[in-house]
């Protein structure tokens, strides 16, 4: 049976680089490394040129190529024969590897040497599979659980409440795919960055982190839409690596939470969740295997990253249109109760309960309304609509993701053990419990 392009996926990894042969008109040989090679379809693969002059000038010279393939997992070899046709340095396929090269480059701090030149289309004449003098591994993995899959849908579908689509999003990302790392991250277009939101599988949540709008793997899947992996994290460097008692300092004097860690992964993944064109968030997995994400996984992924991105439009609608109802009344506090000081800074919204840092931007203002409320009007319930009449009052900029904002506000006030609580007691209803006195103070001065 004749190879096809699609028979070597796991060659195109770039787990195990690959090698390009070209000879000289006077037939001096040069062989060169290659960062990425990708197949166009079944007839064609592109070449990332970034440093290669005289594997161009060969090119030009003598048009007889070789390529070598090498499966990162099963170690088989394939020499393909091919034919060089065009270089492009703009339009869909340059940016697809132009973006590849760049997330995969700023993970080891090499995004301004690695530039992508051009890609390289050549025609692939033929395959042949080397024989090996070893016997070679073999792809023993299951295949993704179409059943399982089609009900983790189905239930993300039916979820109404940003938690709870969140939630099953993770959950079938281990039990459908086996996965056991993975992070939602949401946008937040005011301060360009993505605020984790949601994750399973790491030692400190990391509620409340955040990525830049264009920094690494993650950054680059949000500005692009599309989806971008690494197969081989072995050479890799991640950034912060404060834990424990360091964590907390840290967190409290630079208003900061500490990106979660995997510092054994091999794999990364990160999908955008778009709905309607637009990118409201960003599903990132990772795993201490090498070649971790077949494209049927991806597959996988991208297909749940899209279910969780239209029902979390689809809740933040419905908890947008709910009426408010008349209001509880606030719970007298006893004379013995404890002083609960809430400190909100205003250049950046950011909150401390009692001293500690809780959250900052849109949800960290969110906290504020709700306890300005809670002081002045005797109230404890509040309604999505009315918190983002008020929000947008005081941020015209912001936008979507209410639903969400109040997520991570009450994630994070669960996780900070805080003596204020936000409870969800309804569609598009939240409660406000405070334990003690409420205090809520002018920060002294409002500047970082």
């Amino acid at each position: 049976m004749s190879l096809r392009l699609s028979d070597l996926s796991a060659c195109f990894e770039g787990v195990i680089p690959s090698i390009i042969a070209t000879a000289s008109a006077d037939g001096m040989p040069n062989v060169s490394y290659l960062s990425h090679v990708v197949r166009v379809d079944e007839e064609h693969v592109a070449l990332s040129n970034q440093f290669f002059a005289k594997t161009a000038a060969n090119v030009r010279a003598n048009p007889k190529v070789t390529l070598i393939l090498v499966d990162g997992l099963t170690g088989d070899q394939f020499l393909l024969d091919i034919g060089f046709i065009r270089a492009v340095d703009a339009g869909a396929l340059f940016d697809k590897i132009a973006r590849q090269l760049k997330a995969s480059s700023a993970q080891i701090g090499m995004s301004d040497v690695m530039r992508l030149r051009s890609a390289d289309i050549y025609r692939v004449y033929g395959i042949e599979k080397v024989p090996s003098p070893v016997e070679t591994a073999a792809d023993s993995r299951a295949p993704v659980n179409l059943p399982g899959l089609s009900e983790a849908i189905k239930a993300i579908e039916q979820d109404a409440a940003a938690d709870e689509i969140i939630d099953n999003l993770l959950g079938a990302i281990k039990r459908v795919l086996g996965y056991g790392n993975a992070l939602v991250l949401i946008r937040d277009s005011n301060r360009d960055c993505l605020i984790t939101t949601g994750s399973i599988g790491y030692e400190h949540s990391g509620l409340g982190s955040e990525v830049a709008g264009s920094d690494g793997l993650i950054g680059a899947a949000a500005t692009s839409g599309q989806t971008i992996k690494v197969s081989d994290m072995s050479r890799v460097r991640r950034f912060g690596e404060a834990i424990g008692l360091e964590r907390e300092v840290a967190e409290n004097l630079t208003r900061t939470v500490a990106f979660p860690e995997l510092p054994a992964a091999m794999s990364q993944i990160a999908v955008p969740m778009t709905a309607r064109g637009m990118v409201n968030g960003i599903l990132f997995v990772e795993s201490t295997a090498r070649l971790a994400f077949r494209e049927e996984d991806e597959a996988a992924l991208e297909i749940l990253a899209s279910q969780a991105a239209s029902a979390l439009r689809a809740s933040e609608w419905e908890a947008a249109t709910t009426e408010p109802r008349q209001a509880s009344p606030v719970r007298e506090p006893a004379a013995a109760e404890r002083e609960v000081r809430v400190a909100h800074h205003r250049f950046d919204d950011s909150v401390f309960v009692n001293g500690a840092y809780v959250v900052k931007g849109v949800a960290g203002m969110l906290l504020r309304l709700m306890l300005e409320w809670h002081l002045k009007e005797a109230r404890s319930e509040f309604t999505n609509r009315e918190l983002r009449l008020a929000a947008g009052a005081r941020m015209p900029e912001i936008k979507d993701n209410l639903e969400t904002r109040l997520l991570l506000l009450r994630r994070r006030l669960e996780e900070k053990q805080a003596p204020i609580r936000l409870v969800r007691i309804g569609r598009g209803r939240v409660r406000l419990d405070v334990d003690g006195h409420l205090n809520l103070e002018a920060a002294a001065g409002d500047h970082p």
